[in-house]
């Protein structure tokens, strides 16, 4: 019996001390950078730097950039890598790099990585569009279109290809539809130019219709009437889930340049 009990209470030590060593290493994951700006921050906003007047008359595919922010302090900047001829040629589901980095210091926060994929369609069976998101080297997670029938969705996984988040905007008609007046109505100053992408756990999955309760959200938002008309400027305040983690943060606020370059790069 002594020898069981002594066997089974080192099972146990053992077992406690992977576990430990495996969350040791989930939450090691990631640059200082990132840790730093992601902890502790429920919202961030992500705002689209205006390309010149001149470039937005001529239609000219500038490089796009974002300023970070949490709340009016700006802490980071991003510039996306892409060739000229990619950005002409195969706009908006051209391949791209975008690092962010911090202000004055320029040590990296997150790198999103997004392939050359076949644009958003429906009842598609491959080629679907996706981006990776990396900190210090070490990948965090991924977001990836699904196969859907009307309203576009996405899945948001782990480092280990494991499914974290459900991402859509938010529907009506029993799904088939996208709820136009889901953040006010459009036609007033509450909800003109406003575009949500809620945020469901995957434990929800298929349960996310109408007016399912959600964790979090990206809301595309105009900085102003003129911005909003006459360029191709946007705005993006990202509420993050409660129980999300640092990594888990800085996919879903990665997630809003995907969501930018897929449904809004074209206007």
């Amino acid at each position: 019996v002594n020898a069981f009990l002594e066997l089974y209470t080192f099972f146990l030590i053992s077992s406690s001390d992977n576990y430990l060593k495996k969350m040791a290493e989930k939450m090691d994951r990631g640059s200082d950078a990132m840790k730093a700006h992601f902890s502790d921050v429920e919202d961030m906003s992500i705002r689209q730097t205006k390309r010149g007047w001149c470039q937005e008359l001529l239609g000219c595919e500038a490089r796009t950039e974002f300023k970070w922010f949490k709340g009016e302090e700006q802490f980071a900047s991003s510039l996306e890598e892409a060739s000229c001829c990619c950005r002409l040629c195969c706009s908006p589901i051209h391949p791209f790099k975008m690092e962010v980095k911090e202000l004055n210091t320029e040590a990296e926060i997150l790198t999103i990585d997004r392939p050359f994929r076949c644009p958003i369609g429906g009842c598609k069976c491959c080629c679907y569009q996706s981006a990776e998101f990396l900190s210090g080297g070490q990948l965090l997670g991924s977001i990836k279109e699904t196969c859907f029938f009307c309203i576009p969705m996405f899945k948001i996984y782990d480092d280990k290809e494991q499914p974290m988040y459900i991402l859509h905007q938010p529907t009506c008609c029993c799904g088939t539809c996208v709820n136009c007046c889901a953040e006010g109505n459009p036609c007033s100053k509450k909800g003109c130019c406003k575009v949500s992408f809620r945020v469901y756990p995957i434990a929800q999955e298929g349960k996310t219709s109408g007016d399912a309760e959600y964790q979090g959200m990206i809301l595309k938002r105009p900085k102003s009437a003129m911005t909003e008309i006459f360029t191709e400027a946007e705005v993006f305040d990202v509420n993050f889930p409660d129980t999300s983690s640092n990594d888990q943060k800085a996919i879903l606020a990665g997630t809003s340049v995907f969501i930018n370059a897929n449904f809004f790069e074209g206007e």
